[in-house]
């Protein structure tokens, strides 16, 4: 009976990892990914690399194993494919950022891109898409929502009424009587 009170415990605790609140009943290879730069790969990577079970429930890990996580994914000891930051251009280093860091690198790269007028930079400064996508059907923001086949109203009746008087006045001018 105790057993399971402190199973169910553990299971509704929330798991504060790098800053980010993860619920306890998730299991470790999903909730890692919860965190902002830890992919599915990375966390696959964490759980073979501390001998962690990835199916164990995050409210079920110890204080030590989230220690032991937290410092590998602050410096992981990983092949460097699996890393978001492969030779930084300030640096020239293989790095990993995760979280905050991760969203102020990437303002700055935009920043940077929009002050050198580069085409990705105009790209992201008009609101478009930088990656080669068509935009004749998507991407449009814009533009109105409905532009297809409108109802008929007593609006639009008389519209198409002036309309077509316009061009009947316009055939005749051309016409002796």
């Amino acid at each position: 009976m105790e057993k399971q009170e402190t199973q169910q415990k553990s299971q509704e605790r929330i798991v504060r990892i790098l800053s980010k609140d993860i619920e306890g009943r998730m299991k470790l290879y999903a909730g890692l990914t919860k965190i902002k730069g830890v992919s599915w790969t990375v966390s696959n990577a964490v759980c073979k690399s501390l001998g962690i079970d990835k199916n164990k429930r995050i409210g079920e890990l110890t204080d030590t194993e989230i220690a032991k996580i937290t410092e590998f994914l602050k410096n992981p000891k990983a092949p460097k494919f699996i890393f978001n930051r492969r030779n930084d251009l300030e640096t020239g280093e293989d790095k990993h950022l995760i979280g905050v860091d991760l969203e102020l690198k990437q303002e700055f790269d935009i920043k940077r891109l929009k002050k050198i007028k580069s085409y990705r930079g105009l790209r992201h400064l008009l609101g478009l898409p930088s990656r080669g996508q068509r935009t004749k059907a998507n991407f449009r923001k814009n533009r109105r929502k409905s532009s297809g086949i409108q109802k008929k109203g007593p609006k639009a009746e008389a519209a198409a009424k002036n309309a077509n008087k316009g061009k009947d006045q316009v055939k005749d001018k051309g016409k002796k009587k």
